[in-house]
């Protein structure tokens, strides 16, 4: 068989597949390679699913389709070793209960009677960091996964690099703050470690970059020219009317980044993508390939304009949509032709054991502490790295503003709505619960709650909003549920089933019409059924009643048995619990 070697990588690329996918087998995972694109000469991408978990699936990247799909097997590994497919989940009462909940070696931290963050968790550094007034409280750091707070704060062991000491983190810290920033994994230690500290820097210094409006020099033509198969690459975009800019983004040699910015001139708009690596050419590859990852060339007038309003750049949001899908805005400045930093034709290569050590060098001389939390009990080495103060991705404010676990406390009483039977003022109350509690009218209730729901049924678009119509319906205050049903139609319909969507413009012409004294339902009934089917207006007036105010909300009991593509996560995870207790008994 061929062997396969590119720089960065510590084995050949069909040595890597074989064993990933070999692993994967072996643990009880069926993956497929659900789709392939090779847009241009020299760039590939592959996305790959479980055949029965559609929520665990992972995008890979490459110049040729064996490191794409090498890259996709790798990322999979990543995340089933770091948990990362279940972090936005509560994994049930078994599992909140069982012998561990995220990995044998996880240590609980019971919660104090004053409610303070318990002694043990996180170092001086750390506390400073995230809790500068000392404010944050023991239980708004309970884990969404297990929503346990009989057990207390549940801490993950990472290793502090500066010396080797063991430092307990919050889960819910790693997964609000964090989400999948610095993780990694690799066909041996060094080389996993060297992509997840690159992806830290990538992100850092794109955030900067971006924040900052800075402009950045381009890469010489004659630089460029060493690297025939991203030119390649490059001519077929700009052949295809797609302008290309390629910068240096090491800021004066300091960081492993590469910008490359793809323009899109038939309707404005441009997308900048970051890549890093000590490797100057592996960072140039990588940072093109990602420009196309996952799409075709159909696929890139989906971006924003390039702007002169500097302090929009510069929110926190755009920061935040750029780490989702880049696609937030970029100000003109980054264009300009005197750039604030000189080129650098820089390197930081070597093997993977001296890129490591040229890291942490770095991040060293910023001073700022590297943690990682090394895992293997998949067989496969993986990592996940936290560095306070650059691989951030939310501000340690959500701790208190947008906490993972913010309505953990309302899942049981929001799951019986669709079965219940309570008094009118119970309901109005719960309404007034929601607002004194703060949570965005426009919150998903599913995710609030961590659930998988499925596409097939009302909870997987019912926002905080529409519950509030229902809630309203079911409370007999009928003006305020045509407020919400009016908001509802306004903010939510462009996602609802053709069914549901015409169900609200029925219940909406009901609540109009209770509105009207003088008028005489029934005489409208006729054509009401003729508008909107015998179907919907049953519903709606059933709904308007107070009877079955929770529309297309299947009731669920404590086991979630209704909603199977929760039940096929939990299985999942099932396969990963049964992995950790065999390795950690070794």
């Amino acid at each position: 068989m061929t062997q396969t070697f590119i720089p960065g990588k510590d084995a050949a690329l069909e040595d890597s597949i074989a064993r990933f996918q070999q692993k994967l087998l072996d643990l009880g995972f069926h993956i497929e390679e659900a789709s392939w694109l090779n847009p241009v000469p020299n760039v590939w991408s592959v996305h790959i699913r479980d055949k029965e978990c559609a929520l665990c699936f992972t995008n890979g990247k490459g110049a040729t389709k064996k490191a794409a799909l090498a890259s996709a097997l790798g990322e999979y590994f990543e995340r089933l070793s770091t948990n990362y497919f279940f972090a936005d989940f509560w994994l049930g009462e078994t599992i909140a209960n069982g012998p561990f909940v995220h990995y044998p070696n996880e240590k609980w931290f019971p919660l104090t009677e004053n409610d303070d963050v318990p002694e043990g968790l996180l170092d001086a550094r750390l506390r400073a960091f995230y809790d500068p007034e000392n404010e944050l409280t023991g239980s708004q750091l309970i884990d969404l996964q297990s929503g346990n707070e009989a057990r207390g704060v549940c801490g993950l062991p990472f290793t502090r690099q500066s010396d080797n000491q063991t430092v307990y983190i919050p889960m819910n810290i790693i997964g609000n703050l964090y989400v999948s920033n610095g993780m990694s994994a690799g066909n041996t230690r060094n080389e996993a470690r060297v992509q997840g500290l690159s992806e830290v820097f990538e992100r850092y210094v794109k955030n900067r970059i971006i924040a900052e409006s800075i402009s950045l020099p381009e890469i010489p033509a004659e630089v460029m020219a060493r690297y025939p198969a991203v030119m390649e690459s490059i001519a077929t975009l700009e052949a295809e009317g797609f302008p290309i800019f390629a910068y240096d983004g090491s800021l004066g040699g300091k960081y492993p980044v590469i910008c490359v910015v793809l323009f899109n001139p038939a309707n404005g708009t441009c997308f900048a993508s970051f890549g890093a690596h000590p490797d100057f050419g592996v960072a140039l590859e990588r940072t093109v390939t990602e420009l196309l990852q996952g799409r075709g060339l159909k696929d890139l007038d989906v971006f924003t304009p390039p702007t002169f309003d500097d302090e929009e750049v510069a929110e926190h949001t755009n920061l935040e949509t750029h780490f989702i899908d880049s696609s937030g805005l970029i100000s003109w400045d980054l264009f300009k032709q005197d750039a604030d930093y000189p080129f650098t034709d820089w390197s930081f290569s070597g093997t993977t054991e001296e890129e490591f050590a040229t890291l942490m060098a770095i991040f060293a001389a910023e001073d700022k502490e590297v943690y990682i939390a090394d895992y293997e009990h998949l067989g496969v080495y993986a990592c996940r790295i936290i560095v306070p103060g650059m691989s951030d991705i939310y501000p340690a404010e959500d701790l208190w503003l947008a906490n993972n676990n913010m309505g953990s406390h309302l899942r049981e009483t929001l799951l019986s709505l669709p079965g219940s039977v309570w008094n009118k003022e119970d309901y109005l109350n719960l309404i007034e619960q929601l607002d004194e509690e703060g949570f965005d009218d426009f919150t998903r209730v599913r995710e609030l709650l961590g659930l998988a729901t499925g596409a097939d049924n009302g909870w997987y678009t019912l926002r905080v909003g529409e519950l509030k119509a229902m809630l309203a319906l079911a409370g007999g205050d009928l003006e305020q549920a045509l407020i919400w049903t009016e908001w509802t139609m306004e903010f939510n319909s462009s996602v609802f089933s053709p069914a549901r969507a015409n169900y609200y413009r029925c219940l909406q012409t009901l609540l109009l019409l209770s509105q009207e004294d003088a008028r005489q339902p029934l005489q409208y009934l006729n054509a009401f059924i003729k508008m909107y089917g015998a179907e919907a207006v049953e519903a709606a007036s059933a709904a308007l009643s107070g009877e079955a105010a929770f529309y297309g909300l299947p009731a669920v009991d404590h086991d979630l048995q209704a909603f199977p593509a929760h039940q096929s996560l939990l299985k999942a995870y099932d396969k990963l619990q049964r992995a950790k207790a065999a390795y950690w008994s070794k």
